[in-house]
């Protein structure tokens, strides 16, 4: 399943946090800081809905500088 993850984050903490995704998320296949209305866009490839909950809530949305976040799922 590939998952979307749209962030917002503290201003200035964009590269610290998609830094932080890669070094602890192995499903990341593209992550990168963005100019827009957010800061950075996750991009991962995931074996179930479970891992999905486990990665954006246990490493995602415990980052102190993230700040608001989107997922977004494929449909096929």
């Amino acid at each position: 399943m590939r998952a979307y993850i749209l962030i917002r984050a503290k201003p200035g903490t964009s590269e610290d946090v998609v830094r932080r995704i890669k070094e602890k998320v192995r499903e990341v296949l593209l992550a990168d800081s963005v100019y827009g209305r957010f800061d950075a866009i996750v991009v991962l490839d995931v074996p179930s809905f479970d891992r999905l909950n486990e990665i954006v809530y246990r490493v995602i949305a415990s980052d102190p500088d993230i700040v608001h976040t989107e997922t977004s799922l494929t449909l096929s």
